[in-house]
């Protein structure tokens, strides 16, 4: 690299970003091809989340990966977004084709990847409970339809707001069958007891967060031949996972969904295949795992 070259910029926002692994990984895929890019942290606040999204405009960016709170607060501010994240309603990439700020989701193509190949299950004809109706849970209720799952029951705190998910979606679960129940309720755990797949797309169970010593589910929910998926991937094994395992079901962490997500995403930015096993062992690596 030249004294004269231009580093280019890439990261991923969000508030507040301590908790984010994706640098870990996403910087070693540049290196690897010898791109002249850095990858970093830009955690703002609400306030200045428009300011940094039109830096993007800049010949110096590539883009951005988006996080919580602002998947949905930033479609408001690109050009367009692809079809993928217009269904799903959020956003998760930020890159630039022929002069335009694109808005992308490639959080449904991650939690597939990871479902079907390390978790080595199919959702197609599966009765699924879903946890939470944040950004993460609407990527999972696309992807799950798409999938051809049969039944999906979405539990959520507020009942109104799954609710409300449920109906903006109305379009792509068409050809599912779905139902709403309140967090914690015998509903709740009847549907984990019925359910083939369990999905955690809630902050319970993740180190630093709310509720880092709790499982959103008891584990009597639990039996052989269940998977259960938590998309919170520090720790490695969350409270949910514990009992799940204990309870004889197959488990899965959000690690894969990830690196898949993040993979995805350096594609848009670089137009070139993402080196997978290098940014997983990257991933690994950083979480001690």
């Amino acid at each position: 690299m030249t004294a004269a070259q231009t580093i280019l910029k890439v990261g991923v926002t969000g508030y507040p970003l301590s908790h984010t692994v994706s640098p870990a990984f996403q910087q070693p895929a540049f290196d690897h091809y010898g791109i002249p890019a850095e990858y970093r942290p830009y955690p703002v606040t609400a306030e200045a989340l428009p300011a940094l999204i039109a830096q993007l405009h800049d010949t110096e960016w590539l883009g951005l990966n988006v996080t919580i709170p602002y998947k949905e607060a930033v479609i408001t501010l690109v050009d367009r977004c692809t079809p993928t994240a217009e269904t799903i309603g959020a956003v998760n990439t930020l890159f630039k084709k022929e002069g335009s700020l694109i808005g992308d989701n490639t959080d449904a193509h991650g939690f597939l990847t990871a479902l079907r190949t390390d978790g080595a299950t199919d959702p197609s004809g599966a009765r699924v409970l879903l946890l939470g109706a944040g950004g993460a849970g609407r990527a999972v209720l696309v992807a799950l339809a798409q999938a051809g799952a049969s039944h999906i029951t979405l539990a959520n705190r507020h009942r109104e707001r799954a609710e409300k998910l449920l109906d903006s979606l109305a379009a792509a679960l068409h050809a599912q069958q779905t139902a709403v129940v309140d967090w914690q309720s015998a509903e709740a755990q009847a549907a984990a007891k019925a359910a083939d797949i369990i999905v955690n797309s809630t902050a319970v169970g993740m180190a630093k967060g709310p509720a880092p010593d709790l499982s959103p589910l008891p584990s009597s929910v639990f039996r052989s031949g269940q998977v259960v998926f938590d998309l919170v991937y520090t720790p490695s094994l969350t409270p949910l996972l514990r009992l799940a395992q204990q309870g004889g079901a197959r488990t899965l962490d959000g690690l894969p969904m990830l690196v898949y997500q993040g993979a995805a995403a350096f594609e848009r930015w670089t137009g070139m295949p993402a080196p997978l096993k290098l940014m997983k062992a990257k991933a690994q690596a950083a979480l001690g795992t």
